[in-house]
């Protein structure tokens, strides 16, 4: 079993910063793919960024070039780095890590003003 606790959303200006932290609890070994995830009012759960346990990163098109996902593989902890923010980027965002089994963290609000 995993346990994922999101920290680090907030209110920012556009044009601002913020950095998501998902910190993973549990017992898990081998390959796995921590990732974020986002849900913006009346709309699906979309994809932002994934990061393999080797390292290998994957983006939205929509967040490319100004978001970057890291983890540390020695403390279980994914982030989430988001620059030039956008009213766009307002959303939940969630933490997901894949083992052999899928599992979500409870999500945190980012909102970006104009």
């Amino acid at each position: 079993q995993v346990q994922l606790v999101e920290s680090g959303g907030g209110l920012v200006q556009a044009g601002g910063s913020l950095r998501l932290s998902c910190s993973a609890s549990g017992s898990f070994s081998g390959i796995n793919v921590a990732g974020w995830y986002r849900q913006a009012p009346g709309k699906q759960r979309e994809f932002v960024a994934t990061i393999t346990s080797g390292g290998s990163t994957s983006y939205a098109d929509s967040v490319q070039g100004r978001f970057a996902i890291s983890r540390d593989n020695t403390k279980n902890i994914v982030y989430l780095q988001m620059n030039s923010l956008k009213p766009d980027d307002t959303a939940v965002y969630y933490c997901r890590w894949t083992t052999s089994r899928i599992y979500w963290g409870q999500g945190t609000q980012v909102t970006v003003s104009s």
